[in-house]
């Protein structure tokens, strides 16, 4: 299998944690783009692109939003493959025609996730499993075409639209990442951040260490791709 060639598209403020998370996770040559400061590829010459979180929501009138909205369409009009998460899972979604809203309640802690159904992205992970998530907006409708991969109560985990695919979860994060992100969230009460800390547990990271195989399963999607630096096509589920 090709190790793929793919554009890091950044879009955390301070991006040290989410920096170091997708080197470390990601078996892949990753060229880093900070999003947030309006920096992006100038080409489509990759074999993918990553959408990493972020604490903006997709619909906030931002400049660097909405270059980066239209980064990702033209990227995948030119048939890229990619993933986005969190942020950029909502990003994804929002840029091929679904809709992302405010939660009435905020996820956040090692949480349960159903899939939906066979799944490529999903392969090699249980039906239930344990995913980080920290998130006040969610995919409230998939864009046309698209198929829902996973789901819990707070709404869609997971979905596939073409040559992209989405994650709500946070598959990256280590435990520091998940304190530090835990700690940061103003809007919660004292009481419920010290309960989802309280869950930040050695146990429940290796239990979600097994969504970590979404980029085992994304990078070898994008790295048996026949086509390559910007016109190829990640196979469907």
């Amino acid at each position: 299998m090709a190790r793929p060639r793919l554009a890091l598209l950044n879009a955390a403020h301070d991006g040290t944690d989410t920096r170091r998370n997708f080197r470390r996770e990601l078996d892949a040559d990753l060229v880093e783009f900070d999003a947030t400061g309006r920096e992006l590829p100038e080409t489509f010459a990759f074999d993918g692109f990553v959408v990493t979180g972020s604490r903006a929501s997709v619909y906030w009138a931002e400049p660097w939003i909405a270059d980066l909205k239209a980064w990702v369409e033209e990227a995948i009009e030119t048939g890229l493959g990619g993933l986005g998460v969190c942020f950029g899972h909502q990003l994804v979604a929002a840029v091929l025609g679904g809709d992302v809203e405010a939660m009435d309640d905020y996820e956040i802690g090692y949480r349960e996730i159903e899939r939906t159904g066979p799944s490529r992205l999903l392969s090699g992970i249980d039906r239930t499993f344990t995913a980080f998530t920290t998130h006040a907006d969610r995919v409230a409708t998939l864009p046309p075409g698209a198929t829902r991969l996973a789901e819990n109560e707070y709404g869609i985990h997971a979905f596939r639209a073409g040559t992209v695919f989405g994650v709500q979860f946070h598959p990256e994060y280590d435990q520091a990442t998940a304190r530090a992100v835990t700690r940061s969230k103003d809007e919660l009460t004292d009481e419920r951040k010290a309960a989802v800390l309280d869950g930040i547990t050695r146990p429940s990271y290796l239990a979600a260490c097994t969504a970590k195989q979404v980029f085992e399963n994304v990078t070898q999607e994008l790295g048996d791709n026949e086509h390559g630096a910007g016109s190829g096509t990640v196979a469907g589920d």
